[in-house]
């Protein structure tokens, strides 16, 4: 077996310290980075089988075992970026489930170096 030598999504302490909490009431989850004009930064959290995705919906990578999809419009922009989920204070979607915690996810991005690129191809 090969061993992973670069992941497109990471996660702040804080962010894993709020999946552990969801994780223990709702079990396993999964990520959807919707697109569209409004805050696409908003990242959706669903529990595993409560989402299911289409073909408008790209595969990106997994969190802690966690499958994370983002809209095919998002993944064009980021195909070169590694995503970190953090964590902020406020009111989450309405249908995710960090609404109601008094903090919601959120997605930042960063560029990959050359080098980092290369190991995606």
């Amino acid at each position: 077996m090969t061993e992973k030598l670069f992941t497109r999504v990471v996660a702040t302490e804080s962010a894993l310290e709020l999946l552990e909490s969801l994780q223990e009431k709702y079990g396993p989850l999964l990520f959807f980075q919707p697109g569209g004009t409004n805050d696409c930064s908003i990242l959706m959290c669903y529990a595993l089988g409560e989402f299911c995705a289409g073909s408008d919906e790209v595969y990106l990578d997994n969190l802690d075992g966690m499958p994370f999809y983002v809209e095919h419009e998002k993944f064009e922009l980021w195909k070169r970026s590694q995503l970190t989920v953090d964590v902020v204070n406020g009111v989450g979607a309405i249908d995710s489930l960090d609404n109601g915690t008094g903090k919601h996810f959120l997605t930042r991005s960063r560029l990959l170096s050359d080098e980092e690129s290369k190991l995606l191809e």
